[in-house]
This record gives structure tokens, sequence and C-alpha cells, in this order.
């Protein structure tokens, strides 16, 4: 080994210690495996470190904003250091507030209630639906998909320039797309919003578990992302970005928490004066463990070393790459082209093969634990897919035969926990699959592809 590439490999690190990691799966062909876990983009598993974290606060669990004992005091400390420490995760500005919210698609609700009644919304087509739907009460144009980042940027600037200019307008994007994990231009398209008298949102729900997220050098206005895909537990997530907006809204959630004072007038009605602060927007008891959790993963990410996380999983994203490129059967889906940078999040199609199939014989007959469907971005899945906008797919297993022309896709992601092995165990079942057939028959239940037990392939 020469001393460039010992010094290339030390600077890649080890995948981070996960849990289940060690979990094992029956087999519908007989015996166990270990699972190997690629659906990272639905939901990562959590992190050891996150989970040992969370365990050792849990004796001091307390109730949070609430009461003069210790574990009170304890837990309120724990949560707000939590909310400094993902604001310094996220690069936030000095004036920037850090929401505590359920999930990205609760914090871009939370923002879509906080636009001014007059707002204007762009979005491109390509979203995610937790970003593509939740703008009901603004003016919502909806963008094409590009197939080259300098178009979504002119597509953007095109419409900018066409809009109403004496209203606000807010654009939202995403930073990875959740389909064909490609990156987008989100520094480009923020300084195209702001050139244009636009704000900018970034959806960085697939983004902030794989690569940096800097809202001042990206210079967008909001980021929101979820716990459960940066490899903490579900049920907790983040809406971080300029106040204003936010202060001058209803609260979200009205309640407890969100109120500082409340007075019954004369008239026998009760006035309110709401918090101007985070708090503004956390009516109720919060969720100080998640919270604790989505601070923990942040604080394990970097210390691991973003720019060594990235290093090892751009290798695995080639020698996934690599090995479906020597399928001819195998179509991945991708906006941008070959060339363009992803993270570890790949779609692809197989000839002959219903995706919910193909998906199911993975599973049953590998262990291996991918995603079919249209991943929550129907419009998207279907302009790759070059299906008519109407096609009946859905997500899900499709009513349709084992070789039928799947209108849906097949989705493998993986991250900083992905072990090299289940990679080489993903592509060396894709090469079975497609040359040998699945050993086992399957049929649709309750709408998902199972195996017929008891029944091998004919």
């Amino acid at each position: 080994m020469s001393v460039v590439t010992a010094a290339a490999d030390r600077s890649i690190c080890s995948p981070l210690p996960v849990l289940g990691k060690d979990v094992t799966v029956p087999l519908v062909t007989g015996g166990e495996v270990t699972y190997a876990a690629l659906d990272y983009a639905a939901s990562a598993p959590a992190l050891q470190r996150v989970w040992d974290d969370v365990a050792a606060y849990a004796p001091y669990y307390g109730s949070v904003h609430r009461g003069a004992g210790y574990l009170s005091q304890l837990s309120t400390d724990l949560f707000e250091n939590s909310r400094k420490a993902v604001a310094e995760f996220l690069g936030c500005r000095a004036d920037d507030q850090v929401i505590f919210t359920r999930s990205t698609t609760d914090s871009l609700n939370l923002l879509a209630a906080a636009v001014p009644a007059d707002c204007q919304v762009f979005v491109y087509e390509t979203e995610h639906h937790a970003s593509l739907l939740p703008w009901r009460d603004a003016r919502v144009t909806y963008l094409n998909a590009p197939r080259t980042p300098a178009q979504a940027v002119e597509t953007l600037e095109r419409a900018l320039t066409d809009r109403d200019p004496y209203g606000p307008a807010l654009v939202c994007v995403t930073g990875a797309s959740n389909v064909t994990g490609e990156l987008w231009p989100v520094k480009e398209l923020a300084a195209a919003a702001h050139a244009h008298g636009a704000r900018i949102v970034l959806d960085a729900a697939q983004l902030a578990p794989h690569h940096p997220v800097d809202i001042d050098e990206l210079d967008v206005d909001w980021v929101a992302f979820s716990g459960h895909k940066l490899y903490a537990p579900f049920g907790s997530g983040v809406l971080a970005g300029r106040a204003d907006w936010l202060q001058d809204a209803e609260p979200y959630l009205a309640g407890g928490g969100a109120s500082r004072k409340v007075a019954r007038r004369t008239d026998g009605g009760v006035d309110v004066e709401w918090h101007s602060n985070a708090a503004r927007h956390e009516a109720g008891s919060p969720n100080v463990i998640g919270v604790y959790s989505i601070a923990s993963a942040c604080k394990a990410l970097t210390e691991a070393g973003f720019d060594r996380l990235v290093a090892r999983e751009q290798q695995l994203v080639t020698r996934v790459r690599e090995g479906l490129a020597e399928v001819p059967q195998v179509k991945v889906l991708s906006l941008f082209g070959d060339d363009a940078p992803r993270v570890g999040v790949i779609s692809f199609v197989v000839e002959g093969w219903n995706s919910s199939h193909f998906a199911a014989a993975l599973s049953a007959e590998y262990g291996i634990g991918v995603r079919d469907g249209l991943f929550c971005a129907h419009p998207l899945v279907r302009t790759l897919l070059g299906s008519d906008p109407q096609d009946p797919g859905e997500c899900g297993a499709p009513e349709a035969e084992p070789g039928e022309r799947s209108l849906n896709a097949i989705r493998v992601s993986f991250g900083a926990g992905t072990p090299d092995e289940h990679i080489e165990r993903f592509v060396r079942a894709v090469k079975e699959l497609v040359s040998e057939g699945a050993q086992w028959k399957y049929r649709t239940e309750d709408g998902r592809c199972v195996p017929d037990r008891g029944t091998a392939q004919v």
C-alpha cells in the first residue's frame, strides 16, 4: 500500500455503532441472517451513542419548564442546552430561533401557518410531500422538474421575475432528493431568491444526516429536518431560522408554554399574551427525550468528523452505482445525470420486475430492508419513470403480477452506520435475482407483496 493510499484510508472512518446492528432475521428459504438495514432515507437506525446518552438521562427525567424541583430544573437545562447544540450544528445566526417540532413535516406545516396571508410560495414538483403540500393557505406556484442544477436556478429566477413584486414570497427546496439522493444547488437558489426579494426554506431531512448544513454559509432563511433520519429516535424535529414571521404569527398550538400571561376580562373573555421566543410555537409538555436525542446525534456526527463520514459514504455510493451499472436490466433514476453529487440514496427499477416483488424478495430471501413505492414524492417518481401523471401508481404493492411493468420504484439508502457487508450483499442479491429469479412465490396481501408461505418458486 502506498503512503498516499494509507493516508487516504485513515481519513475515512469505520461505520458508527448503531442499534440493531446484530439483529438477525429469518429467511423464507431457511436459516437466519444479520439484518441489512438499507432504508435510511425513511428512518435511520439510532446511534448507540444517542441511546446511551438517553439511557443515562432517563432516571433524571422531569417536567420541562414546569417545576422548581431538581429533576425539573435539570431537564429544563438539558432541553435548552439541546437547543444551543442544534443551533451550533446548523451554524445558526445570532438572532435565529430553533423551534422543536415532531418532524420535518410538522416543521414545514408550522412555517406554512406562519407565512403572511398574501405570501406567494414557489415549490418544485420534485419535493417530498412534506414540503410540497403544506402551503394550502398561500398562493402556490409549482415549478417543473429541472434536469440540471443550472436549470433549477434558471427556472426559479424566471418564476420570481414574473411574480407580483409587492407581496412577500417564499421558496421551498430540498437539499438532497429523497428519491435520487442528488444534491440541489441550495446556495445558488438562495442567492436567486434573495435577489428577487424572496425568502427560502431548506428541507434538510435527507441532507443533514449525510452532509454538513450551515444556515449562515448557505444563506437560507430556515432549515427543517427530522430526528429519526438523523440517527435519533422517532418523534422530534427542528425548524430553525429567522424569527420575525414566526413571532408575528399566531401560535401553531394554543396552550400552556406558548402563553406568557392569561387573564380574564371584565366582559368574561380571556386576554392572552403569547411568548415571542421559540416557546410561542412549542405549546404543551415538550418531548425532552426526543430533543435531547437530536442534540446527542448532532454532537456525535460532529465529533466523528463529517468530512470522514462523507468520504466513507461516497465510497459506498460508488460501490452501489458501479454494481447496479453491471446489470443491464437495472435503470437508476436521476434528474441531474450520472455525474451529479449525491448522498447515499439511490432509486431504481428492474426491467421485467414489479418493484414491490423485487423489494419483497430482497427482504425474504436475503434479509435486506429497502423501500418500494413512490416515496411520498409521487410527482417526481412519475416524472422519472416517464409515466403519465394520472397513472394509478401509489405507495405500496400494486395489484400486479411479478414481471409486469411497475409504476413504483425501489430505493436503497444508507449512511454512517452501514457496514460494507450490507452493501456487498445488496449488490450480490440484485445480480442473483435478475439472473436467476426469485426462489419463492409472492402474492399481494393488504397492499404489500409478501412471500406465499410454504410455496417455493417453481
